[in-house]
């Protein structure tokens, strides 16, 4: 942590590097070698840290917000150091994207889950590195009560931002993203709006803004308290919520209208031309599908609602099913 670079060939042959990558329209990339206290200072110096502002729904003035803070980028810096396997020779690695920036440092998770610490508090029994974590904790860089990986968490819950995210597919690497953009204001707004949330319920509406899935117990949960709206697993920010953030027209275009509108439409359709083909039918009311739905789930639903309508009688096919005519039908 504190001996002088020339020093670092003692460490072979481990690179004892943080490799830092600007990768964006523009390249660049520096390593950082030993001392590690110098080297994370360097490395979030080289990010680009730039301002911008954001203008909340109901107020006159925007906040200003830089892309990263400070404490996030220096906490997981700090967690990389502390936490790389050494003994596999692996350098640290930060990507910086135009929007984001990914951590990277080798060896598993090392224990509990990341749940563990952001929601209940874990407190580590053992570390990979005991003597350097010991270490680190005198000179302040990080603690030993397993409230760093919180903070991170809360930080970003404070600036409106969207949440870290861990990838542990890869079971010999932890990958840690950190958001330098918002992704959906309305969350943003949201957080804004309602400062009694809980984190477990901001995870949750996170979730949602990076269009995952959640539970049906937590959608019911969201549902309840009007923070969420649409039919599980497609939800999206209710219209309550919509009101406050001065987003109708998204809100109108997210949600679905009952199957009969759709069905009348189709109807009225052949009502007036005589017959339709699934293009015709496509082109009537893709455009009018929620727009929480992706192109096959349209797709699908489109041919739910001939199906349903074929089976009542009201229209029926004409030639084969790649070439199929639908016209009315006799109710049974």
């Amino acid at each position: 942590m504190l001996d002088k670079p020339e020093a670092s060939h003692f460490l072979n042959p481990h690179p004892a590097q943080i490799t830092w990558r600007l990768d964006t329209e523009e390249e660049a990339y520096e390593h950082y070698g030993t001392p590690f206290l110098l080297s994370v200072e360097r490395v979030f110096r080289a990010i680009r840290n730039i301002s911008f502002r954001f203008q909340p729904a109901n107020q006159l003035i925007p906040i200003e917000l830089t892309k990263y803070e400070a404490k996030v980028i220096l906490e997981a810096l700090n967690n990389c150091v502390a936490h790389q396997d050494y003994s596999q020779n692996a350098r640290i690695i930060v990507r910086e994207k135009v929007d984001h920036l990914s951590l990277q440092n080798i060896g598993e998770f090392y224990e509990g889950v990341v749940e563990d610490y952001v929601l209940r508090e874990h407190i580590p029994e053992r570390y990979r590195n005991p003597f350097l974590v010991e270490a680190m904790v005198n000179l302040d860089m990080i603690d030993t009560m397993g409230m760093g990986i919180k903070r991170m968490f809360q930080e970003q819950r404070k600036r409106y931002f969207p949440l870290p995210d861990y990838d542990l597919s890869d079971s010999n690497h932890v990958k840690l993203t950190i958001y330098g953009k918002l992704i959906d204001e309305n969350y943003s707004r949201l957080l804004i709006e309602q400062e009694d949330l809980s984190l477990s319920e901001i995870l949750a509406l996170d979730s949602i803004q990076k269009k995952r899935k959640i539970s049906k117990e937590v959608f019911r949960e969201l549902r309840d308290k009007k923070l969420i709206e649409g039919r599980y697993p497609n939800v999206f920010v209710s219209s309550r919520v919509a009101g406050v953030t001065n987003d109708k027209a998204q809100y109108i275009k997210n949600r679905a209208f009952d199957d009969a509108h759709y069905e009348k439409m189709i109807l009225d359709f052949i009502d007036e031309y005589g017959s339709a083909s699934r293009k015709d039918i496509d082109d009537l009311i893709h455009d009018k599908l929620p727009a929480v739905l992706n192109e096959t789930q349209k797709r699908n639903k489109i041919g739910n609602i001939i199906t349903k309508i074929r089976k009542k009688g009201e229209i029926q096919r004409q030639g084969s099913l790649r070439f199929a005519k639908w016209t009315k039908g006799r109710r049974e």
